[in-house]
């Protein structure tokens, strides 16, 4: 058998030996940069006249995506069984322990990488090929790096040299799968949700470690989940099947049973490269529009979660004013320097971790976009942007989540010291931290002419003034309407996502229904609350949202530290 590769592989320059045998196997050293914060390989030079196919791959770890990436590579480059050789430009998935260690050649701090593969036009591909890999869905690591993942696609669809259209999703899964678990429900949903209804029909299943018989098991596992994919003329999903054998190293015992599986899996991705022949692609920028969304959804209500915590805290602090009237009534009126003990509530910076980049070179990746006017947060984690102004909360140089929706120019992502008012200068000793502000409440003692100074206000035209306790009622309302506006804002952004999204039986949208219906309840704003109840019971129907609920909450459940000893 051949040990060394063959001739017409030899203007291959980046590729190093790294088993002799049959097959010899090399290992493919692309070209390795960034777009945004993603790391992408690129094998040959890239020609502008060329047609390019995009293929965004998803599936659990040990699924078979980075075999099946190291196939399409070398059916792209023309790999035939005679040349006895096979080429890796990543390696074969491991065990989860195992690929939380550092990969060989990528930082693990990337987690998607695209791969581009140029120069082999007509071999036997008329295209070019892109491969965005999404390893890590689902994982471990909890729901803020599933977020991480989804904000690095986005950038990815956002980036100027990035990715604009997609020809095909591919949905990677073993051809012994009988059902979806929990975890790879939720791995679809993640990855599926953002997409807009006219991806539905560039969705395949890639059904890897396949013994050549079509797994009815995976396509009914697929349909019992309600997963959004293109049909065939007979209504069934489009899918295409792979081995998992093509580097096995030959004998003359397996010899015949390897070049079947090889003739398969070939005439397979013969199959699935004329699907991308003839499917057109589709522009991401609904997709964009989507993830936009979900993001200001989220962010939007966050930021109302953590307003309507203040408004309970100032209301619980304007009771103790009250109480402390009543109480003291008669010391107060002889006596305006009189004390009380309330609980004041105030704005402190609060430390959190930003995620660290060592290529960025200090660059403002990580962190939170916080506008100092109205002393809120309105994006955490923003894993995204270097500056405010490019926040996807941002629109328009305007704050979509502020209370008085600021310009840009008012916010900041710059580290600070959490200890200062204000600012540290540059030349400061005092350590600055990614840092959000956070409501908080402390003891103090006030008097009864520091409650007339912080509540009366003085009438227009006139000197009198409303009672101390008239005022306090009408601060009260006064927050009850800014949480009536945050509420129709989150509603509106649901009922966009509804409009827009492929799916929307999300775990994205979900985890808000059950806050939003709530507080439509308390409002008394039946017809609202009866539309988010109605969505809510569309996810309850579906059976492939329960188990991604389950998966995902699990993971929630996790992350907090929900029962464990």
């Amino acid at each position: 058998m051949a040990t060394n590769t063959s001739s017409k592989f030899d203007n291959i320059t980046c590729k190093v030996l790294i088993q002799s045998g049959s097959p010899a196997l090399y290992q493919l050293k692309p070209k390795e940069d960034n777009i945004g914060t993603l790391t992408r390989m690129t094998l040959g030079e890239k020609n502008p006249n060329k047609i390019n196919k995009t293929i965004l791959l998803v599936g659990e770890t040990g699924a078979g995506k980075s075999t099946l990436i190291n196939a399409l590579v070398n059916y792209a480059m023309g790999v035939k069984w005679a040349d006895d050789v096979w080429f890796k430009i990543v390696e074969e998935e491991r065990s989860q322990s195992e690929s939380q260690r550092v990969s060989q050649t990528v930082s693990q701090t990337s987690d998607v990488i695209v791969y581009q593969i140029f120069g082999f036009e007509g071999k036997p591909l008329p295209y070019s090929l892109t491969i965005i890999d999404t390893p890590g869905y689902g994982d471990t690591r909890g729901f803020e790096h599933d977020d991480i993942i989804s904000q690095r696609l986005l950038d990815l669809f956002l980036s100027e040299d990035g990715v604009h259209e997609i020809d095909a999703v591919g949905l990677v899964m073993k051809g012994s799968e009988n059902r979806l678990s929990d975890r790879l429900r939720y791995i679809f949903d993640s990855v599926i949700s953002p997409f807009g209804k006219d991806m539905e029909k560039n969705i395949v299943a890639l059904i890897s470690h396949s013994d050549g018989v079509t797994a009815e098991n995976v396509l009914e596992a697929l349909k019992e989940a309600n997963i959004k994919c293109a049909k065939d003329k007979d209504g069934d999903t489009v899918h295409f099947m792979f081995n998992n054998h093509q580097k096995t190293q030959k004998t003359n015992k397996n010899n015949v049973a390897l070049k079947g599986a090889w003739d398969f899996t070939m005439y397979q991705i013969s199959q699935f490269a004329d699907f991308l022949t003839k499917q057109s692609p589709q522009s991401l920028m609904t997709t964009i529009e989507v993830m936009k969304y979900q993001t200001r959804l989220t962010a939007c209500i966050n930021n109302l979660q953590d307003r309507i915590k203040l408004i309970d805290l100032k209301q619980t602090e304007i009771q103790q004013n009250q109480e402390a009237l009543k109480k003291h009534e008669e010391e107060m009126k002889n006596n305006e320097m009189f004390t009380v003990e309330v609980d004041e509530v105030y704005k402190a910076k609060q430390k959190v971790n930003r995620e660290r980049r060592l290529w960025a070179l200090g660059l403002n990746y990580g962190g939170a976009v916080c506008c100092t006017v109205c002393e809120e947060t309105c994006h955490y984690p923003c894993t995204l942007a270097w500056y405010p102004k490019h926040c996807e909360v941002i629109e328009d140089g305007y704050c979509t989540v502020c209370t008085r929706g600021c310009p840009a120019s008012v916010h900041v992502k710059e580290e600070q010291c959490i200890d200062c008012e204000g600012e540290c200068s540059d030349e400061s000793s005092h350590v600055k931290t990614p840092w959000i502000y956070v409501t908080k409440t402390r003891k103090v003692q006030k008097t009864l002419k520091e409650m007339k100074e912080k509540y009366e206000k003085i009438k227009a035209g006139g000197e009198d003034k409303s009672s101390l306790f008239e005022t306090l009622e009408k601060n009260l309302e006064e927050l009850h309407k800014e949480k009536d506006r945050l509420l129709e804002e989150s509603f509106q952004h649901v009922v966009k996502l509804k409009q827009i999204a492929l799916n929307v039986n999300s775990l994205s949208t979900h985890v808000h229904l059950d806050f939003l219906i709530e507080k439509m309840k308390e409002k008394g704003d039946t017809e609202k609350k009866k539309k988010l109840e109605e969505m809510q019971s569309q996810m309850d129907k579906d059976k492939g949202m329960k188990a991604a609920m389950h998966y995902g909450f699990g993971k929630l459940r996790e992350a907090v530290g929900v029962g464990k000893k």
